[in-house]
């Protein structure tokens, strides 16, 4: 599987709730569970249901975690530099209306969807490249949008 870009940041915060579901969550809806089995009849158990729910929810995101841990590729934004936009760049955009905004380029995992853009979002992929001074255009369901780069930063 192709290695996929996230900060330090991001990849630190993913490993530390990886940590907390395994080391906390985890044992504690075992418990849950344990302790709901030991009320009897299952089938109409609904304390049970609850905690098999939960477990498969906790699994879920722990597996879904260690994919991303497993095909991560760490990327410090604090060590780059210039004025070309790349991942982990701060960029200030204006779009052809004249609304300013200012975003910053991270991974899907990271993004918020709007200070925080995805790499691999419309957007994103239209900004990487660019450099300060450029114009680009990006296709969003509600139509076409150009932006203009003002400028490009890394550091807060």
């Amino acid at each position: 599987m192709e290695k996929r870009p996230i900060s330090r940041a991001g990849f630190d915060a993913l490993v530390k709730e990886l940590k907390d579901l395994k080391e906390v969550q985890r044992p504690d809806i075992l418990k849950t569970v344990q302790w709901a089995r030991s009320l009897g009849d299952l089938s109409e158990n609904a304390d049970y249901s609850a905690a098999k729910e939960k477990q498969r929810q906790i699994d879920k995101r722990i597996a879904f975690i260690e994919g991303v841990i497993e095909n991560a590729s760490v990327i410090d934004i604090d060590s780059l530099s210039g004025n070309r936009v790349v991942f982990g760049a701060r960029v200030d955009l204006e779009d052809d209306e004249g609304n300013r905004m200012q975003c910053r380029i991270l991974s899907d995992i990271e993004s918020d969807g709007r200070t925080v853009i995805s790499c691999t979002s419309p957007v994103g992929r239209a900004l990487i490249g660019k450099c300060v001074g450029d114009t680009c255009v990006v296709r969003l369901p509600s139509g076409e949008r150009e932006y203009e780069i003002l400028d490009v930063k890394f550091k807060d």
